[in-house]
């Protein structure tokens, strides 16, 4: 199936009520198809992808799409958020330490590249703390460099262990022996049913 065809399949899945802030409805990017206008018809769908609770599918349709046309971050956005359906949203608010507190000299990469551990609470028998695996997506910006904070997205290896988590909760990332950061909790939202672990380096199309 070609870009446009694609573009075609993932609009059909939209409801006709939903807009985004700027009024645009899929009616919209109907209109930018007939035209060529792929790249923008992209962008809207994935818009209006927010206002409503998109099926893996759509998200699956939109990163077949990106790859098409060489947006090597918008395709790994999609299935990102494709994950985001299974595994559920988790934002926190990240603040990095800054260079000569821990071993991190780079930016951390932005499109969820990063596996790290995370202190999110969890315990072992004896008490000690156990340490949960998420991915990284940094919102708005390419990468998150030492000292710098921004709201974050985390895609979690095992999402049950993480479902105690709401909104203020503080969590702590590590690289290393020592803490690299801490983040604060800014949204929780789970999917509908959790059927157990779920590990998001195996979801791709």
């Amino acid at each position: 199936m070609d870009v446009v065809g694609i573009l075609e399949a993932a609009s059909l899945l939209v409801p006709e009520d939903i807009a985004t802030g700027n009024d645009i409805t899929v009616s919209d990017v109907w209109d930018y198809l007939t035209h060529d206008e792929w790249e923008l018809a992209l962008g809207l769908l994935q818009e209006l992808g927010d206002g409503w609770t998109a099926p893996p599918g759509f998200w699956e349709e939109l990163g077949r799409a990106a790859g098409r046309l060489g947006f090597e971050r918008s395709r790994e956005w999609c299935w990102w958020r494709s994950a985001e359906t299974r595994v559920g949203v988790f934002r926190a608010d990240l603040a990095l330490r800054p260079t000569g507190e821990t071993f991190r000299r780079t930016p951390i990469p932005g499109a969820g590249v990063l596996l790290p551990m995370w202190d999110i609470g969890n315990q072992k028998d004896d008490g000690a703390p156990e340490l949960d695996i998420a991915r990284v997506w940094v919102e708005f910006a390419p990468g998150l460099p030492p000292g710098a904070r921004t709201p974050v997205r985390l895609l979690p290896l095992n999402p049950v262990r993480w479902s105690h988590l709401v909104p203020g909760d503080r969590i702590t990332l590590y690289e290393c022996a020592v803490a690299g950061g801490t983040a604060s909790i800014l949204e929780v939202r789970l999917p509908g049913a959790q059927g157990g672990a779920c590990s998001p380096v195996l979801i791709r199309c």
